[in-house]
């Protein structure tokens, strides 16, 4: 008989494909609160506090090589707290831009393949910390994100025991201009 982590396992996807994924330009994903990218490019290469990683108590604010902040969503995800608005010393990260505030630019997915739940194994790891109601069942099975209520939080991703769920970023400046 199997183990319960040789089933989980046998639906993850190979590391390898998870690490080309995250190394893409495309999927940079910001702190909210941001208004635009190229605030961020301008402001946070010269900005020496990092205070938006300090401040988060989430510990997903990351510092990449070009020295601008992006979310990582692998242990846990985004409460909106507002700490790292409240800390950033330029304007790159402000509770004043309401269409980004409690909306980050990222755009989840759930593999049918990588799954359990789609493969007809009763889990909600997902759904359970979706604060948004964002994730929604038919029936048991074959959860699927509704974007109009998703917020991009990560929880969901970070809480996956087969790693299912993705995500693709989005424009910033598109995304406050939909709002």
């Amino acid at each position: 008989m199997a183990s319960r982590r040789e089933f989980f396992n046998a639906f993850r996807k190979p590391a390898d494909l998870v690490s080309s994924q995250v190394s893409k330009e495309e999927l940079v994903v910001r702190p909210p609160y941001g208004l635009s990218e190229s605030l961020f490019q301008s402001e946070c290469p010269s900005c020496e506090s990092q205070a938006c990683v300090a401040s988060c108590e989430q510990e997903i604010i990351i510092i990449r090589a070009d020295k601008t902040p992006m979310l990582n969503f692998s242990k846990t995800g985004c409460t909106f707290c507002d700490e790292c608005a409240i800390a950033c010393p330029s304007t790159v990260l402000d509770l004043e831009y309401e269409a980004t505030a409690e909306k980050i630019n990222a755009r989840f997915r759930i593999s049918t393949e990588g799954c359990v739940a789609h493969n007809g194994v009763i889990c909600f790891s997902c759904k359970e910390p979706c604060i948004d109601d964002a994730i929604l069942f038919n029936g048991m099975f074959n959860p699927i994100i509704d974007e109009d209520r998703c917020t991009g939080c990560g929880y969901c991703m970070a809480r996956c025991p087969t790693q299912a769920i993705s995500y693709i970023a989005t424009k910033i400046d598109t995304m406050s201009n939909s709002e």
